[in-house]
């Protein structure tokens, strides 16, 4: 697997030790008030709605700042907020290929912040559509590997209308097309299957293998773009082994 199942399941595990439940639950507001924006504030006719929405109860979110949310953004509610939608690109350590969505009240600010940020690794922000190219926009539902069989999934998720099935260290992955992320996650839980998570995302087409300080310094880059204010979401096509991947964890501990 590439470092985007990895890096979720170290994120999963720090969220706990790090106490950081209200910068995420501003985030998740964000992302919610957006969604609802763009795409109405019924979550069964905004998929992209759903996600968030689902995100958040995952996160255990009070059910009234969710309503809140979704008010404000469908002018229902007082103390309105106006994000832009921004993705930058750029490269990384090691030559790896970055892209960052965000929501942000000044894009100045935000390219200027995040410009610093990745230059202190070695790498830099890119013009538009400079490594766009290498990521294919994906569903991606994941379920724990020690409660599910592997074939038994697969086969549900196939037959559910999913894309690709990957195995990774600790989960297993089934890939949908972005618009046929809520059928197929519905269908596998009427058949009593129930995820993990579930998330639109970017999968890398290429990967580059990390390693030393090159995979230290992606790590580090990783959690300090995920902490800023403004970043939802954070893509890489780095690809570092378990071993080293377990070595990194150690040592930040």
């Amino acid at each position: 697997m590439s470092g985007h199942s990895k890096w979720k399941t170290i994120k999963r595990k720090k969220a706990i030790t790090d106490g950081k439940r209200g910068k995420l639950f501003t985030k998740l507001i964000r992302e919610i008030t957006m969604a609802a924006r763009t795409g109405g504030g019924s979550p069964d006719s905004n998929p992209r709605l759903r996600v968030a929405v689902d995100k958040a109860r995952e996160e255990s979110m009070p059910s009234d700042n969710i309503k809140r949310a979704i008010a404000r953004a469908t002018g229902e509610g007082a103390d309105a907020v106006h994000y832009e939608e921004a993705v930058y690109e750029g490269y990384g350590p090691g030559g790896t290929a970055i892209m960052i969505e965000a929501l942000t009240d000044n894009k100045n600010r935000t390219s200027s912040e995040l410009r610093a940020q990745i230059a202190r690794t070695g790498g830099n922000l890119g013009e538009p559509g400079c490594v766009a190219w290498n990521f294919q926009p994906a569903g991606v539902i994941t379920f724990a590997r020690a409660r599910h069989e592997e074939e038994a999934l697969m086969a549900a998720a196939l037959e559910a209308g999913a894309e690709d099935f990957r195995v990774g260290e600790s989960s297993y992955d089934v890939i949908t097309a972005p618009t046929e992320l809520d059928k197929v996650r519905s269908a596998l839980k009427a058949k009593g299957l129930e995820p993990a998570s579930a998330e639109l995302a970017r999968l890398p087409k290429t990967t580059v293998t990390l390693e030393g300080h090159a995979a230290e310094q992606m790590m580090k880059l990783l959690e300090v773009l995920e902490d800023h204010d403004d970043v939802q979401h954070v893509y890489a096509n780095y690809d570092i082994s378990d071993k080293v991947m377990e070595q990194l964890v150690a040592s930040a501990a």
